[in-house]
């Protein structure tokens, strides 16, 4: 018998019984909408990112503007935000985008249990927007945060774009010596705008 069958023979008399996957409830509720909302920003600010709740919209586009003015390039993919970067598409190249400073996009969806949020390729125009930006702000409905990622996966469909990924805060490692790297291989910051309704 040659090497390779003994191996294959030891793996199969070696091979763990099967064990039934286990069953998730998704029916029962795990968090109330405002307990999801504070465990989303705290998770959030756990891994370096920040989470700030606004009504309307009308802060963000003055954060934008003053953002513009300062001469530095500044990407905004929301058009409700006003004037969108039309020059950005999704053959865009990399030696093109590298100069970007700050990037402005919308996600569908955020995740309490992990603060991450859920941004679909249309969202921010080119894939590499989210990760060549040095800053990165993100604006997402207040009202579209889920406990967990099970129910994050039951409402996104992966299938609708060519690619969606899920986003948690800043670009970190320490890998390198251990020594913490901020912006290694993604954005230096993240900042999610949580937009509620505006009270009247």
């Amino acid at each position: 018998m040659s090497s390779r069958e003994n191996i294959l023979q030891a793996i199969t008399a070696n091979k763990p019984s099967f064990i039934e996957p286990p069953i998730i409830e998704m029916k029962r509720a795990v968090l109330s909408s405002t307990e999801a909302v504070q465990q989303f920003i705290s998770t959030l600010e756990s891994i370096g990112g920040k989470a700030v709740i606004v009504e309307g919209v009308n802060l963000i586009r003055e954060n934008l503007q003053l953002s513009r003015d300062t001469g530095a390039y500044i990407v905004n993919t929301i058009p409700m935000l006003g004037e969108v970067n039309d020059e950005i598409t999704t053959a865009t190249d990399a030696h093109s985008l590298e100069p970007v400073f700050k990037a402005y996009i919308g996600a569908t969806i955020g995740i309490a249990e992990n603060g991450a949020v859920w941004i679909y390729e249309s969202e921010m125009k080119n894939r590499l927007v989210p990760f060549i930006c040095q800053h990165l702000v993100v604006c997402l409905d207040v009202n579209k945060i889920v406990p967990t990622m099970h129910e994050a996966y039951s409402q996104i469909d992966v299938a609708k774009e060519g690619y969606g990924v899920f986003l948690a805060g800043p670009s970190k490692t320490a890998d390198i010596e251990q020594s913490l790297v901020i912006g290694a291989h993604g954005a230096r910051s993240l900042l999610v705008y949580l937009i509620a309704p505006v009270l009247k």
